[in-house]
């Protein structure tokens, strides 16, 4: 565990550092807790990690492969014909780089300075010319998963609004509609078999992105201040850490 969660980092990697870059996660985490960020992202006191989840990047990796074929052969996959999704997986010649972690779709925001970072996991386009963002998840649930109603899925919402804004600011045409290819995991078979099966669903969600500039202007003055801010009240690290403190007097 102690390879994944060296602290504090190096000062290049924190603002403002040279090879410091907001990304869409650190974003997700100032909404969440901007104690918990600015210890990050201004004095690189990450939070401890949780372990790789390999069975989630085993199935995004298998998905942008058969996501692939189709868009070698300018065709749509199944699932979209299912759906009646008017929508095909498209090329781009950024598209590899724009999926890749640590590089994903890039954008300066002269406002703040700041670059903002992303990487997505698909890429379709419509008939109307609207590039669509597409995000994959795999879970394991007994419900059926066809909505995002739950509080814990915002963050998947904002995930998808940030990745729309990137691609704008890019000069692409993006649509508001985007989708999430959901994987739930199939727990009632007699056996496993050596394998896992999924039951997949089409998700679509209207992004807004309105939230993105004002929050940016947020994030800037957090980082430029000298004084740490307070926790949000349900950020279970901070509790903990409270916790800890009142136990150890």
């Amino acid at each position: 565990m102690t390879s994944f969660y060296k602290i504090p980092r190096q000062p290049s990697w924190n603002y403002p550092g040279p090879n410091w870059n907001l990304s869409r996660s650190k974003i997700d985490l100032f909404l969440k807790c901007p104690k918990c960020f600015y210890l990050d992202n201004k004095l690189g006191l990450k939070r401890p990690p949780g372990y790789p989840f390999n069975l989630n990047t085993a199935v995004d990796t298998l998905l942008k492969k058969e996501f692939d074929i189709h868009r070698a052969k300018n065709t749509k996959h199944p699932l979209q014909e299912k759906y009646g999704i008017d929508a095909r997986p498209v090329a781009h010649d950024e598209l590899d780089e724009w999926r890749e972690n640590f590089k994903g779709v890039r954008y300066f925001h002269e406002q703040t300075g700041m670059t903002v970072t992303g990487a997505i996991d698909d890429l379709w386009i419509n008939s109307k010319d609207e590039y669509m963002v597409v995000d994959y998840k795999a879970t394991s649930k007994e419900a059926v998963i066809d909505e995002l109603n739950e509080d814990w899925q915002d963050g998947y919402k904002r995930q998808m609004e940030v990745y729309q804004w990137l691609l704008r600011k890019k000069g692409l045409k993006v649509s508001r509609t985007g989708y999430f290819v959901y994987c739930n995991g199939i727990t009632d078979k007699k056996a496993f078999d050596g394998k896992l099966e999924f039951d997949i669903t089409l998700i679509d969600y209207r992004g807004n992105t309105t939230w993105i500039e004002p929050t940016l202007l947020e994030i800037k003055k957090c980082l430029k201040s000298n004084k740490i801010p307070k926790s949000d009240k349900e950020c279970d690290h901070c509790k903990w850490y409270d916790a800890r403190k009142e136990y150890e007097k």
